[in-house]
């Protein structure tokens, strides 16, 4: 068997002439056009037309790239997880896919001596991903068969070798999940785990100073790392491959690329060879389009480091200059804006009222013209307020974004969703205190007009006045 690494999370398992394409996101231009690869794919999507399988394990789009498998041939089926809900198979079965869901922890055979068990992050259990989440997001149906968590992992094997592919789930729900794997498949050949962070956090944060940006990067990287060792302590691997969450930021993001925690992967590799005895576990970084055989251990070819300097002329050259997905939009009016607010409101009420979740934050969203939407999630309302000053909240949430992407956000998910504008970079976010309420953005994912006719003409009469408390 052997394992050939090409971007990011994207991996290909071969055992002879038995294949399976894991989270192909092969081109650049996820998340509405902000991130990139470095380098640049030497390779297309179609040449991987022969694979048997396409493994996706969640909807992400650095996981889930309609991009890219635009370009695949449809004829290839898709295995997911079963989830509770359905977003993915049915994104995946509009670009004309068959989905081959399959249930949490069923080792299931695919061809030739090739096997995959996926299994949900939260092990199918509501009340660990609930208390993950801080509140209990699940809706009342949760209890139905398939998972409440957006994220798998998988475990491939021939018989012989065992890869255990866990991307980006997170060990705090996985845990358990993780040991029952080791009890299960005993030798792990093979475990591809993430090492850094795909988040908006700290680049996009708005009012931190420069230095503080580097330190948070700095700290998030060094616990991102900390937590791969975690894996590691559980699944005692005989290689390990760091990947997944990697990516450059492009257009107008691109001054950002110094703050995310996403390390070079050299520095990563010295950390993880000095943390972890490689005559323990070894550690395999590989060039895109490099394999290693885990029969032998033999490598295709030495990992060479990216060389830094012809990275940033690469990212001022040719990255910089990229536009996002909405900036080709008109540019809304506020009363266009404003239209989307009432139904929107109406729609995080519901949701906030679900889960039980109230907060004292204030969250604010500035639209056009100096005007911003003051939004409550306690049940106080909303209203408009024109150029706030942040001194006056005890606590607030400040979420800056160019009013075309707002206007789509407003729209709802079929435009684009508040969770991947953020991990995008998208929003610029500045906090008082400076601490992550899990809860309110869970709550913001809701703030959408789907499903309701919102027209507004571009001459109708903006308010700044209250509209509802």
């Amino acid at each position: 068997m052997r394992v050939t690494y090409l971007e990011s999370a994207a991996i290909l398992i071969e055992d002879g002439d038995d294949s399976v394409l894991c989270d192909p996101w092969l081109l650049d231009g996820a998340y509405y056009g902000s991130w990139a690869h470095y380098p640049e794919p030497d390779f297309e999507p179609e040449e991987f037309d022969d694979v048997d399988y396409i493994y996706i394990s969640h909807i992400h789009p650095d996981h889930f790239d309609p991009d890219t498998l635009e370009r695949l041939d449809a004829d290839i089926p898709v295995l997911i997880h079963d989830y509770r809900w359905d977003y993915l198979k049915d994104a995946i079965g509009e670009l004309g896919f068959e989905v081959i869901e399959l249930p949490h922890g069923e080792r299931t055979h695919l061809t030739g001596d090739l096997r995959i068990n996926v299994l949900a992050a939260d092990g199918c259990d509501p009340e660990r991903c609930g208390n993950y989440f801080g509140c209990t997001w699940y809706d009342t149906e949760a209890e139905t068969p398939g998972s409440t968590q957006v994220d798998s992992m998988a475990v491939i094997d021939n018989g012989a070798c065992t890869v255990v592919n866990t991307n980006d789930v997170p060990f705090s729900i996985s845990e358990p999940v993780c040991h029952r794997v080791k009890h299960e498949y005993g030798e792990v050949d093979l475990l591809c785990h993430q090492y850094s962070a795909a988040q908006f956090y700290p680049q996009a944060v708005t009012n931190y100073s420069h230095e503080k940006k580097i330190r948070e990067r700095d700290r998030v990287i060094r616990e991102k790392h900390e937590r791969a060792i975690d894996f590691l302590h559980i699944f005692e691997p005989n290689y390990y491959m760091p990947f997944a969450g990697e990516y450059v930021l492009t257009g107008d993001l691109a001054h950002l690329n110094e703050y995310t925690a996403n390390p070079p992967r050299e520095e990563a590799l010295e950390f993880f060879t000095s943390a972890v005895d490689p005559d323990e576990h070894e550690c395999v970084f590989l060039n895109s389009g490099e394999h290693i055989d885990l029969e032998t251990g033999e490598r295709s070819e030495p990992f060479q480091p990216a060389d830094p300097d012809a990275k940033q002329r690469y990212i001022e050259a040719e990255l910089a200059s990229r536009s996002f997905d909405y900036e080709a939009d008109p540019m809304p009016t506020l009363s266009e804006l404003q239209a989307y607010v009432p139904c929107a409101y109406e729609n995080i009420e519901a949701k906030r009222e679900r889960i039980g979740y109230s907060s004292d934050t204030t969250v604010l969203i500035p639209l056009v013209n100096g005007v911003s939407l003051e939004l409550t999630l306690n049940g106080d309302g909303y209203r408009y307020v024109t150029d706030p000053d942040t001194d006056d909240y005890t606590g607030y949430v400040k979420l800056e974004a160019d009013p075309r992407l707002l206007r789509r956000l407003f729209e709802g998910p079929h435009s684009a969703y508040w969770a991947d504008a953020k991990i995008g970079s998208h929003l610029g976010i500045q906090k008082e205190p400076d601490i992550y309420e899990r809860g309110l953005y869970l709550c913001l994912g809701s703030f959408h007009t789907h499903g309701y006719d919102i027209t507004a003409p571009p001459e109708a009469t903006a308010s700044t006045k209250t509209a509802q408390d």
